[in-house]
């Protein structure tokens, strides 16, 4: 967690040796990744980013790029668990349907899914989620999250957000100021220390409560 421009994707860009360290260590498995491969590096490592990148062919063709020539039935059981299957098979060509310029005639909730289940079946041991739920709406985030779950299952991840919603069941949040861990813990436990967390936390309830407020009350 932190404010724009605080570190927070460097992390993991540094994590994939996007770019190198200028000190200390970062071990996968007990391994310095300074002396990994680049290509096994980033063989373990999946990601999920903002903007989804979805490239020119059917949307089957687009989730299995993630595990080149997997089957038919562990293509569908990824979309299923990244809950695409759905929205998918609601379309008149369902699986079969072609994608151009980066997938423009789906919504970017709708992509998003297909990324996480083009993720779900690549099957790797680190994630990196990326803001993935910041440009949908309250409803899309609520099936992107719920696929976010089941696809961290028994896998480390690393999970990028602006809105607290997204990382507030962490094991561990680390917040970031300025290139900076300034604190970590969990939920609660940075709620309780009344710091940079409380007040981003704060702030969105805030917001939240105004947008309520300018609404009015629920018909």
């Amino acid at each position: 967690m932190g404010h724009t421009g605080a570190g927070k994707t460097t992390v993991a860009n540094l994590l994939m040796r996007f770019y190198e360290l200028d000190a200390g260590r970062i071990r996968l498995d007990g391994t310095d990744i300074a002396g990994m491969p680049h290509d096994e590096l980033r063989s373990a490592v999946g990601a999920v980013l903002q903007d989804a990148w979805l490239f020119t062919g059917t949307i089957r063709e687009n989730i299995e790029y993630g595990r080149p020539g997997a089957s038919e039935s562990e293509i569908l059981a990824a979309a299923q668990a990244s809950h695409a299957d759905r929205f998918v098979r609601s379309l008149p060509d369902g699986y079969a349907t072609m994608l151009g310029n980066d997938g423009d005639s789906l919504s970017r909730g709708q992509r998003q899914l297909v990324s996480i289940a083009r993720a779900h079946l690549a099957g790797r041991s680190i994630l990196v989620l990326d803001e993935a739920t910041s440009s949908v709406d309250s409803r899309t985030e609520v099936q992107i999250r719920k696929a976010m779950q089941r696809l961290r299952h028994g896998r480390t991840s690393f999970v990028i957000a602006h809105r607290l919603s997204t990382v507030r069941d962490a094991d561990l949040i680390l917040v970031m100021d300025h290139g900076r861990i300034v604190e970590h813990g969990t939920h609660h436990q940075l709620l309780a220390g009344r710091g940079l967390y409380t007040d981003l936390y704060e702030a969105q309830f805030a917001s939240r409560e105004q947008r309520q407020d300018r609404q009015g009350p629920e018909q």
